[in-house]
């Protein structure tokens, strides 16, 4: 069994950058820092690509405000769980795919839906009136995920395979 050089060069970063991020988080006043991982595989599953990590971001913090708009649509409509349930999900969602058609060159909607899922697992209407910082810490650990753990780590292995490729070069052989 022969493991590629990139591999294990994306493997010493995985090993590195997120448990940095995670021993980091609850001190920078984050409790949702787990979410970062989630949104670095969107962005690595999207290709890597740097140049669209900004409309990836925009898509998760539109989905985190999808999110709390859908639990204060819950905890007001008076139709009854399930159908209340099936007719804002119903709505916003399909309100979510034509806002992200017409706005794509700013907003990734894969990125808004997993968002959305996201705020939807981590928050209900009694976590958000107990703590109202909660859609901010998930949207922090969002833009981590993004561009720490995702684009940084993608940087990071590029970098030292471009040094170990100008190493390999130079002596002429390989390592």
């Amino acid at each position: 069994m022969h493991i590629k050089k990139q591999t294990f060069i994306l493997a010493a970063a995985i090993a590195v950058f997120p448990p940095l991020w995670a021993v980091a988080a609850p001190y920078l006043g984050i409790k949702t820092g787990a979410v970062a991982l989630i949104c670095a595989g969107v962005y690595a599953a999207n290709g890597n690509k740097r140049e669209d990590a900004l409309k990836i971001t925009a898509g998760f913090w539109c989905g985190d405000f999808w999110a709390c708009l859908a639990l204060w649509i819950l905890k007001n409509l008076k139709l009854g769980e399930n159908v209340g349930l099936f007719l804002s999900l119903a709505v916003l969602g399909f309100a979510a795919v034509l806002i992200a058609s017409v706005l794509d060159r700013y907003i990734y909607l894969p990125s808004w839906l997993c968002g959305w899922a996201i705020g939807l697992s981590l928050m209900t209407p009694e976590t958000l009136s107990m703590d109202k910082t909660i859609p901010f810490q998930i949207g922090v650990a969002m833009a981590v995920g993004v561009w720490y753990v995702g684009a940084g780590v993608d940087f990071f292995c590029k970098l030292v395979e471009k040094k170990l490729h100008k190493k390999e070069n130079k002596n002429g052989s390989r390592i």
